[in-house]
């Protein structure tokens, strides 16, 4: 019966029980994309990250790809911060780990503190008319701002009025499956700059937890309404999960921990 690692990891929490959960599997040779996905719905977090080395690649050290329940996706910032925690732990002679990926080019979580910063593609987006989707969200006079072409992921972000409003989100999550988008709540934050929720029932997530891929929307779009190119985030689900942002040209750095929670053997 072939066997595989598999280490729970809660990104963007410094302890058990916050961030968002991702399953990290290395493997040595990539398994067919159905297996992969099965796999990843037997797991049933919001990602499940599995990573081999990257041999003769001089741009990066590891392949990484990133399943949901339902479907591949293009870019996940906290099972990426996830797959760098378990390297960086595993080997603490190196300072930093690079990912190739397949749509969303190399990504790399490097040491910071008693954290660390995974280094994302922004994603940019611009102003659009979409009444579907916020009669989908339920919130008809908010603004929504769309990732533009060739874009990592389909992204829509909906500035609310406050953080009260965020909060108090309740899509219609039927209706917004349909959509195949990431949805982006926002606002200014009270106890951050700023505060999110994301909702991508189109994925197989009705709510994500932390997602390190919206904040690649949000770091741009923010640090121009703010005025500075750092700032603090919120995303306020259930689990919570606080991050640091900073724009630096063409990339989001995000900062923010881990915690191992659950290692063992996934038989199949």
């Amino acid at each position: 019966m072939p066997t595989l690692r598999i280490v729970q990891i809660d990104a963007f929490s410094e302890t058990a029980f916050g961030g968002n959960p991702a399953a990290v599997m290395p493997l040595d040779t990539w398994l067919d994309d159905a297996t992969l996905q099965a796999l990843a719905e037997e797991n049933n977090l919001s990602e499940t990250a599995f990573y081999l080395p990257a041999a003769g690649d001089a741009e990066a050290d590891y392949e990484l790809r990133w399943f949901t329940p339902t479907a591949e996706v293009a870019m996940c910032g906290h099972a990426t911060l996830a797959s760098g925690h378990l390297l960086l732990g595993e080997h603490p002679e190196i300072d930093r780990v690079r990912f190739r990926t397949r749509k969303a080019g190399v990504l790399e979580v490097r040491r910071a503190g008693d954290g660390y910063e995974l280094d994302l593609p922004i994603t940019p987006v611009e102003g659009v008319e979409r009444p579907d989707l916020l009669d989908a969200l339920g919130t008809p006079d908010a603004e929504v701002f769309l990732s533009v072409a060739d874009s990592a992921e389909d992204t829509a972000i909906i500035l609310l009025d406050d953080e009260d409003a965020v909060k108090a989100a309740a899509p219609d999550f039927k209706a917004l499956a349909d959509i195949h988008l990431m949805a982006i709540v926002t606002a200014r934050g009270s106890e951050t700059d700023i505060v999110s929720r994301v909702f991508v029932p189109a994925w197989g997530i009705d709510e994500d937890p932390v997602t390190g891929s919206a904040h690649a929307a949000l770091t741009p779009f923010w640090a121009d309404r703010l005025g500075r190119d750092s700032f603090t985030a919120l995303q306020a689900s259930a689990r919570r999960g606080l991050l640091g942002c900073r724009l630096a040209g063409n990339r989001a750095i995000l900062s923010g921990r881990c915690a191992t929670v659950i290692e063992g053997e996934f038989f199949f």
